[in-house]
């Protein structure tokens, strides 16, 4: 009785993904169907970084690439942070005020100390 009781639970979720599946095939299907599959070397040719692919994919990359990303994270959560801070503004109060403006602070000290210190330079 419990075993049926608990599959029963998760009949929902079975339904929703099978759902799911179907209609993400039917769709990739349909695609194929009706878009015309015309390719040359211009659609097919390299578009992501510029410049067309020379050597293994497992080669090393410069360190300056994974700073960029490790800064662009860094900012965009920032930005994720004030977001919600400013909505919210109204009723948190000072005290949220003066949290938000010492992070703030924290992040502004540290993208100084990026920028003296030469990250941002891309040579």
């Amino acid at each position: 009785m419990a075993s049926s009781e608990f599959l029963a639970n998760y009949l929902p979720i079975l339904i929703f993904l099978g759902i799911a599946i179907a209609l993400a095939v039917i769709i990739v299907a349909a695609s194929y169907i009706v878009a015309q599959q015309r390719p040359d070397s211009e659609k097919v040719s390299a578009y992501e970084c510029g410049f067309e692919a020379f050597d293994d994919a497992r080669s090393k990359f410069d360190v300056r690439f994974y700073l960029v990303a490790i800064l662009f994270i860094i900012f965009d959560l920032e930005v994720a942070f004030l977001f919600p801070w400013a909505v919210s503004l109204g009723d948190i109060g000072l005290f949220g005020f003066w949290s938000m403006v010492v992070f703030l602070g924290i992040l502004t000290i540290g993208f100084i100390y990026e920028w003296k210190k030469g990250a941002l330079e891309w040579e």
